[in-house]
Parts: structure tokens; C-alpha cells; sequence
């Protein structure tokens, strides 16, 4: 399908070929420029909700661009409206902009030697939108509406797109945006793909806790004790039956037990045994399911061993799910930017989660990958995370001239 043939779901009419090429071409001149700000943030990467050095990077990279900028209360966001020339709706592009509590070992001349590493790529994300807001900026005229910037920190397990919208984000620009778009690097596509599908494209993020109370004492005497030991190693292997069993294999779930603790000295029975797991559910559906069942499943195995349990389940990010009207349209905008070779759909939703699910609970929009990958690393290279894993800034360019793009498309 050719994107005029979505023309209409932003309310706007599609812009003429030359102006998508023309943030293509504009988007290359200034790749050097934001390429030299990834090192930069590279280098200095922050954890968390607090990043100001950071923000002031940020500031300092948007500093002279017709922007009306805010920066968050209770975390160091910055938001950025960009006003057209003629009124019209508003578009909410993203950028996250924390890093990992990693050790880089990558040994790039621009590594980072403070104990945290950009092993998400949100260091491209962040100078990726200030590409972006470059690009709009020099065609501000033309706009027939606002673009609002969300440059957001603590997306790393912190929901730090939960605080901005509870700060007045959507509100920014006195009119709620009528679309949401986000690209997230992926180290392990080929560069420059981008990747996307309708509907759920990613988990969601939940967590489940476990402590076993049971009575302590000596090892040489267990029958003297209620040990809670046995009661955790049963539950690790009963949730992977769970995962097999109870669960619809066509609405898929992730339970993977990643905490186990338990005792101090080793001839001691403790008094409690502990056990803490990541859970990745792809609807609300399961999402209920488990909430329900898992803390029943620690209740049944503790009293069958004597032992007493608090296990709580609790949502720390919903399921991310793209609106099917924008993602065909996204598709169908870069496959006349970049061409078909350059666009695919992914066959089925990742399992990792992100907070931007609470943008687009909020806004139609898409979230999308684009691979990153070095051209001297092969396809089973690193995953994001990884200590040693490394981003192709390379793709810089064609990802603020993405993001113009599908701003540029509601908004002429």
C-alpha cells in the first residue's frame, strides 16, 4: 500500500516526496553533529530519574531552536513544543535518555569509565530526537500544528513516562496529541532496518515476589525445624510447569526466577527463604490470570511443607501496544522514505517491555525498532544489555529524518 492511501488518519494531507527527501538529505548534513552528541552522552551515562548531566546536554543541543521548553519536578525530563506556522494538531515524539547500571567493557575511545554504560542505546534515542527537532525546526513554517518533544528519563525499570504524564506532558501544548511515535536501536538487526508491527509489539514488565516464612535451626536437624528452603526450589520448578500448563500457549508468558535467597552460615536452617522473578505477559488477559494464580501457586507448595508465604504480583509496565491505523501508516511513510528493503514487519511481539506502553495507552501511536548493528558484528552479536554490546551511530541520521517524517506527515 502507498502512504496517500493513509493520507487521511492524522487529518492532514501527505506531503510532497521532495520535502521527505529533503529531511532525509538535511537529516545527513547534520548526522556528524549528532553523532558527535551520542559520544558525548556516551560518555557520561546517568541511571535513573536523575540525569542532569544529561539534561543539560540536551538543553545545551537545543539551545536556539524555536522550542518552548520545560523541564520535569520530580525527575530531570525536558519537554520541548514546537509551534507551526499555521494551527493545527499535536505529534509527540520520544527519546529516553538513561542508561544502565552496567560496566562497559566495549572498549570504544568514547567508552564510559563511571560504572554505568548507554547498553540500551538511549544515548541514540536522545540525540536521534534532537536530530528531529533540528529538522522540524528548519521547516517550522510549514507546520499546520505543534510537535512535542519527550525527552524522557528513567525508562529503565523506573517508568519515567508514568511521572512526565502525571507533570502535564499531554497537555504540553493546550491540545492532546492526536499521535505518538518512539524508535528504539536494536543491536541485533542489520542497520538501518526498521521494524514494526500492529498491535502488541512488546510485553509487559511485571514482577513477582515471594517470601517463605518457615523456623529456623540447625542443619543436623531439620525434622526440628520448618526449613523454607525446599519451598522456594519447588516453586522455581512449579512455575515453569505453570508457564506450560496453565497458560494459553497462543497468548504466551516469560516467567524467569531471577533472586534466590536464603541463610547466611551453612549449617543454619533459616527462618525465611526468599525468591523474587521477572514475568512478561503479552495481554491483559494473562496479566489477570497470573496476578490471581502465581501467589495462590507460593501459598499451595508453602502450606504443603508447613511453611507460610507472602507473595505479591505486582504490574510494573503495561503491555505496549501499537494502533494498528498509525503502525500501517508508519510502515508505509519509511517504506516511501527508505525504500521496501529497508522496512519489514516483525513476525510476532518481543517479550522485553517498555514505559512508552503508557504513552500510547494514552495516544494512538507506534513504537519501532531499528537495527544498529556494526558491520563488523554478526547476527549473533550482543544483545541490548550487554556489557560489550555496540550501536552504529551511522544511523543517526536516517533516524531523526524517521521521526520528521511521521511528525511532518499529520502536520501538512
Amino acid at each position: 500500500m502507498r502512504a496517500t492511501e493513509y493520507a487521511g488518519y492524522g487529518g492532514g494531507t501527505s506531503p510532497s516526496r521532495e520535502l521527505w527527501m529533503n529531511l532525509v538529505e538535511e537529516a545527513a548534513a547534520v548526522a556528524p553533529e549528532l553523532a558527535e552528541l551520542r559520544r558525548e552522552l556516551h560518555r557520561e551515562p546517568e541511571v535513573g530519574l536523575q540525569l542532569p548531566k544529561t539534561q543539560a546536554m540536551v538543553l545545551d543541543a537545543l539551545a536556539g531552536l524555536p522550542l518552548e521548553i520545560t523541564t520535569g519536578k520530580e525527575l530531570t525530563s525536558v519537554v520541548g513544543v514546537l509551534r507551526g506556522g499555521q494551527p493545527g494538531p499535536t505529534v509527540l515524539l520520544r527519546g529516553d535518555m538513561d542508561a544502565l547500571p552496567v560496566v562497559e567493557e566495549t572498549e570504544l575511545e568514547y567508552a564510559s569509565t563511571n560504572g554505568n554504560m548507554h547498553a540500551c542505546g538511549h544515548d541514540l534515542h536522545t540525540a536521534g530526537l534532537v536530530g528531529a527537532a533540528r529538522l522540524l525546526s528548519a521547516h517550522r513554517e510549514e507546520l499546520r500544528g505543534n510537535v512535542l518533544f519527550m525527552f524522557q528519563p528513567g525508562e529503565e525499570g523506573l517508568g519515567g513516562a508514568g511521572y512526565m504524564l502525571r507533570e502535564g506532558l499531554l497537555q504540553a501544548t493546550g491540545d492532546k496529541p492526536i499521535a505518538a511515535y518512539a524508535i528504539h536501536v536494536w543491536s541485533m538487526a542489520a542497520k538501518g532496518l526498521f521494524q514494526t508491527r500492529p498491535g502488541t509489539v512488546m510485553a509487559g514488565s511485571n514482577q513477582l515476589h515471594v517470601t517463605v516464612h518457615g523456623k529456623g535451626g540447625h542443619g543436623s536437624s531439620p525434622y526440628m525445624s520448618v526449613d523454607p528452603v525446599p519451598v522456594v526450589a519447588e516453586l522455581v520448578l512449579a512455575l515453569q510447569t505453570y508457564a506450560t500448563r496453565r497458560v494459553n500457549v497462543f497468548d504466551p508468558v516469560v516467567i524467569t526466577v531471577t533472586q534466590l535467597e536464603a541463610g547466611i552460615a551453612v549449617n543454619v536452617i533459616p527462618n525465611t527463604a526468599r525468591l523474587g522473578a521477572t514475568v512478561r505477559t503479552l495481554s491483559n488477559e494473562t496479566f489477570d490470570q497470573l496476578s490471581r494464580e502465581l501467589p495462590a501457586l507460593a501459598r499451595g507448595i508453602a502450606a504443603a511443607h508447613g511453611c507460610t508465604v507472602e507473595a505479591t504480583f505486582a504490574k510494573q509496565y503495561p503491555v505496549t501496544i501499537n494502533d494498528a491505523g498509525r503502525t500501517a501508516g508508519t510502515s508505509a511513510r519509511l517504506t516511501e522514505v527508505f525504500g521496501a528493503e529497508r522496512v519489514t514487519p516483525l513476525d510476532d511481539p518481543l517479550m522485553g517491555s517498555e514505559d512508552f506502553s503508557m504513552v500510547l495507552a494514552e495516544v494512538p501511536g507506534t513504537f519501532l525498532m531499528l537495527g544498529a548493528r556494526p558491520d563488523d558484528v554478526g547476527e549473533d552479536g550482543p544483545s541490548n544489555h550487554s556489557s560489550v554490546v555496540r550501536f552504529d551511530d551511522a544511523v543517526l541520521g536516517d533516524q531523526a529524518a524517521a521521526l520528521a517524517s511521521l511528525a511532518v506527515h499529520h502536520l501538512t
